[in-house]
């Protein structure tokens, strides 16, 4: 009866066979050689794929006079664990080449972010510019023409600036501009480790106007935690051998600025995206608005603070391996939000808040030694002490 059944799927599958089964010694051969041949648990067999085995099925069966017409049937009748194994096969591709892209865009959003900051500091420290504004202005506009050039090549989309989206985005961008300005002028005074362990206040600050003015309540861990930031702040301060009252007040007002931009955007965000003709804002428009509109802004700080004057007299800009580093700088900032969505696309929204906070700690590692900062021992603690603060916090607040 089993083959019987055989005989009947095989010729139904391969509207070709048009040899009946002659004998049902014939059939019982047929029956036999399959299981030997595709289930044999003899490992010479056993490790061979299904499709090797299918072949052999076939050559011993010409030996017994049963032509390759008639075993159509066989092909198709095992052709599913052929499938499964393919897909299985597949599977395992897919989930390799998506751990890969993981770990690369990980790691391009790492160097781009850290290499930001240290090369800000190069220039700012190291060549000794003193025209933060400036520097801030030709950054932007690398970022403008790179993206409007991206644009246009249809490499990216972008919403078209109109009036109505200045308008919406104008209270947005002031704040920008004085976060990046802030940024500037801290940087130059201050050591890349420090700079990290303040901007954790910016998140003591967020988290309260998260709760006064979005009402949104975090729990206990998330509090201990930017508790735990504040300590290390003050202490990190307190123990600083390279402090500079000026830096600091620079850097503490870009807490807050940082705090209003990330507030103010949420609140911005809905009406802007109401005013555009596709009803959304991308990263790379919000880029584009924001460097665009800080042109006009930029000049006119440059004059107010006297940075005009000091661009003619000096040096710096008669040498082109200053102006290398400077684009250098513009494109790494527009490079951080191309790997960050790369990133965040790759990866889990955990992942990508948990790298962010661990990142710091080769950023304040690589600050320290490549800028010989003097320290202490207690400054370090206090600095580790903060570094850990701010991944508990990450950790706290994506539960």
């Amino acid at each position: 009866m089993d083959s019987f059944k055989y005989c009947t799927v095989s010729r139904q599958r391969s509207h070709r066979s048009s040899k009946p089964c002659e004998s049902s010694e014939g059939l019982a051969l047929l029956a036999d050689l399959s299981l030997r041949l595709l289930f044999d648990p003899f490992p010479s067999l056993r490790n061979r794929p299904v499709s090797f085995r299918i072949a052999d099925f076939r050559s011993v069966l010409r030996v017994h006079g049963v032509e390759d017409e008639s075993l159509s049937g066989a092909k198709y009748f095992y052709e599913p664990s052929m499938d499964l194994e393919d897909g299985k096969a597949e599977k395992e591709q897919d989930s390799a080449k998506i751990q890969n892209q993981a770990l690369v865009s990980g790691l391009a959003y790492c160097i781009t972010s850290i290499s930001m900051i240290l090369v800000n500091k190069l220039v700012l420290s190291g060549y000794d510019f003193n025209a933060g504004i400036s520097l801030m202005l030709y950054q932007n506009l690398v970022s403008v023409t790179i993206v409007s050039s991206l644009s246009l090549f249809n490499i990216i989309s972008t919403e078209p600036l109109t009036w109505k989206l200045v308008k919406v985005w104008l209270p947005v961008n002031v704040i920008f501009i004085g976060m990046l300005i802030t940024s500037m002028f801290s940087l130059r005074y201050m050591n890349v480790a420090m700079v990290t362990i303040l901007k954790n206040v910016t998140n003591v600050i967020t988290a309260l106007g998260e709760t006064y003015i979005f009402m949104r309540h975090h729990d206990k861990k998330v509090w201990t935690a930017l508790c735990l930031m504040i300590i290390s702040a003050i202490s990190g301060g307190m123990t600083d051998l390279s402090f500079h009252a000026v830096g600091y007040s620079w850097q503490i007002a870009n807490c807050f600025l940082t705090a209003a931009y990330s507030l103010t955007l949420r609140w911005v965000m809905d009406s802007a995206k109401q005013v555009t003709k596709s009803g959304n804002l991308n990263e790379f428009s919000m880029v584009l608005l924001n460097n665009t509109l800080s042109l006009p802004l930029g000049i006119v700080l440059m004059f107010a603070f006297q940075e005009v004057q000091y661009l003619y007299e000096t040096p710096l800009l008669r040498m082109p391996m200053f102006w290398l580093v400077i684009t250098l700088s513009g494109i790494l900032g527009l490079a951080i939000s191309f790997t960050s969505l790369w990133f965040l696309h790759q990866t889990s929204a955990t992942t990508y808040s948990l790298v962010g906070s661990l990142n710091k700690i080769p950023l304040s590692i690589a600050g320290l030694f490549l800028f010989k900062v003097r320290t202490s021992m207690q400054n370090l603690l206090s600095i580790l002490f903060g570094l850990l603060a701010g991944v508990c916090f990450a950790k706290a607040k994506l539960r």
